[in-house]
C-alpha cells in the first residue's frame, strides 16, 4: 500500500496524514475517533502478542473470524463481556480506568 500511494502521488500514507492533520476539519475527525482506533490497536497488539489469528481467538470466545475482523477494525463497539472475553482468549487481563480529559491549550499571547 505504502509504495503504492508513493507512485501514485509521490508521498506516503504518512506523509498525506500529516499534511492532512493541518487542516482543523480533518484533524477534528481525526482525533474524535483517537479512543477507536486506541481500542482496535489494543485488539491487535494482544492478539500479536498471543501469536494467534483471528480465527483461533474466535475459536476460543466461541465466536467467529468476521466478529474478530470486526473488533480489530473498529467497526463495532465492544460490550464489557466481550472485552472480558476476548482478554480471556488472548491471555491477558482487561483493565479499563479513566482519564482526566486536558484542559483546551490557550494560544499563545492570549
Amino acid at each position: 500500500m505504502k509504495d503504492i500511494a508513493k507512485r501514485t502521488t509521490g508521498r506516503t500514507p504518512q506523509e498525506m496524514h500529516e499534511e492532512w492533520l493541518q487542516d482543523p476539519e480533518y484533524k477534528a475527525a481525526y482525533d474524535a475517533l483517537e479512543e477507536e482506533f486506541a481500542l482496535a490497536a489494543a485488539f491487535i497488539e494482544a492478539r500479536g502478542k498471543a501469536g494467534l489469528t483471528q480465527q483461533q481467538v474466535a475459536e476460543r470466545m466461541g465466536t467467529t473470524q468476521g466478529v474478530i475482523a470486526r473488533l480489530e477494525g473498529g467497526r463495532t463497539m465492544p460490550s464489557t463481556r466481550t472485552l472480558q472475553r476476548f482478554a480471556a482468549a488472548t491471555g491477558t487481563h482487561l483493565r479499563i480506568k479513566f482519564v482526566p480529559i486536558p484542559a483546551p491549550q490557550q494560544p499563545v499571547g492570549a
